[in-house]
């Protein structure tokens, strides 16, 4: 059974730096989206070390064992007492590459599988994939502000509504937990996707409305926590434990363009939308 939902964001790409809509085109991570998913997989990996110990616990093969001169064997015995070997983690990730990368960023540390799905991919932005805002703009003025102002301008180009891909995302969840309903181990299911999609998603979950937005933009690499609670008369109540959380060096230095140390001469650096693309 499923008692815990974490929801992660893909690192950085090239196109987030100039604000390119992705949608569903498959573009990788550059450099500064892997440092990102690297600390968040450090950093989460931390949190749960506990999902390596139960995954051991659970196939005994993955335990390393001493060559034959050793005075001992690697004790399995060890991993299935304890309460850790009692619970398990799941990971699954958006087909997309850079959600990919970002989910193995974690995955690979604690010897977790992951399992891709394309239920997780990011909302569809029809025509408008791979444009910038001011080349919307360009294209068709009143489509653009009645996308910005919520008023479903976007519709006529194809563009998955708030709502939709928020039904999309809230459909795929139930459904991988009603997957897991009759497991008897309690389990902690990490979703790695994308910002529209988890947004949306967590929105349609707790009975907000998508298309007013009131969560807000997800930074890259960011994550969110779900707790659900069966209901007697089936379904699931949700309550939202945690929202936009992220590495402790998010917060000390410039999270969106990473250090130094990883900028090339003449690097293109990520700017915050204008104040009137924000809204």
């Amino acid at each position: 059974m499923i008692d815990e939902v974490i929801l992660v964001r893909h690192g950085r790409t090239a196109f987030n730096v100039v604000h390119r809509l992705q949608g569903q085109i498959d573009v990788p991570l550059d450099i500064i989206g892997q440092w990102q998913v690297d600390e968040t997989g450090l950093e989460l990996a931390k949190r749960y070390y506990w999902a390596k110990v139960g995954n051991i616990a659970r196939h005994p093969d993955l335990l390393a064992q001493p060559g034959p001169e050793a005075v001992r064997r690697s004790d399995i015995k060890e991993y299935q007492s304890v309460p850790s070997g009692k619970r398990k983690m799941e990971v699954v990730s958006s087909d997309l590459f850079r959600a990919v990368q970002t989910a193995h960023a974690f995955a690979d540390l604690l010897g977790l599988t992951v399992t891709l799905d394309k239920r997780l991919r990011e909302r569809s932005f029809g025509q408008w994939e791979g444009m910038t805002r001011p080349e919307i703009k360009e294209l068709d003025a009143e489509a653009f502000r009645s996308w910005r102002a919520h008023e479903g301008g976007e519709s006529k180009y194809g563009v998955e509504t708030r709502t939709e891909v928020g039904r999309r995302g809230a459909k795929a969840v139930v459904e991988l937990l009603d997957e897991h309903a009759d497991d008897e181990i309690p389990t902690t299911l990490m979703l790695v996707s994308h910002g529209s999609y988890i947004a949306a998603t967590v929105e349609t979950l707790l009975n907000m409305d998508p298309e007013v937005d009131e969560l807000g933009n997800i930074p890259n690499a960011f994550w969110s926590t779900l707790k659900p609670q069966h209901k007697a008369d089936g379904g699931y109540a949700w309550t939202l434990a945690e929202f936009n959380c992220g590495p402790a060096i998010a917060y000390e230095q410039d999270w969106s363009n990473g250090p130094q140390e990883l900028r090339y001469p003449g690097m293109e650096l990520m700017k915050p939308f204008p104040v009137t693309e924000t809204v």
